[in-house]
């Protein structure tokens, strides 16, 4: 099997738009042609932007929590909010992240992302795995094609120099293939 990798250069988008449609005419603006089997893998940073997920760094207003966040784990009092709004469960953390759930989604900071943003805030997508299933769905109804859609996120890991890629939502695909058949390695009676 050979793994080949197009990279599809993306126009910056400043609020909402149809994601569909546009990763349509990015492909065919790239000229790549798609196939049975393939997939794509699409930034959760661009969906999140589609659906409209911004905030205004200006415009967040503070709760007690997030000041009590804020202080315990040294992150900006704006992003504190923001997380306590976007987080299911708060599970922790250390200095500069918060360890949290959001949409069932272990996440550091809520999976909210402010780089290259302008003094704004990106949320994570609504229902990743729900955008993953229409595009894979609307694909197969308008080329007849099965594709598989993987949505990702990078993140920064605490005592790790760089940023590690994470897939937060599929659809078309089995994530994990466990081909291994476990052993017994002791037998109780």
């Amino acid at each position: 099997m050979v793994l080949e990798v197009f990279p599809v250069q993306a126009t910056k988008k400043e609020g909402k738009f149809d994601l569909y449609n546009e990763i349509r005419k990015l492909v065919k603006e790239n000229g790549i042609s798609l196939n049975e089997g393939d997939i794509l893998v699409i930034s959760s940073k661009y969906i999140s932007i589609s659906q409209g997920r911004i905030l205004d760094h200006n415009s967040i207003k503070l709760s007690e929590k997030a000041n009590e966040l804020s202080r315990e784990f040294s992150i900006n009092q704006k992003l504190s909010e923001a997380i306590v709004r976007e987080s299911d469960v708060v599970f922790g953390g250390v200095s500069g992240f918060v360890i949290t759930s959001s949409n069932n989604i272990m996440a550091p900071n809520a999976g909210i992302d402010k780089s290259n943003s302008q003094g704004k805030l990106i949320l994570y997508p609504n229902d990743p795995y729900q955008v993953a299933e229409q595009i894979k769905r609307k694909f197969f109804l308008d080329y007849h094609i099965h594709v598989g859609i993987i949505i990702v996120d990078s993140r920064l890991m605490p005592a790790r120099i760089g940023t590690s890629g994470v897939a937060i939502a599929c659809s078309g695909i089995e994530p994990v293939s466990d081909d291994v058949q476990p052993k017994i390695l002791m037998e109780t009676y």
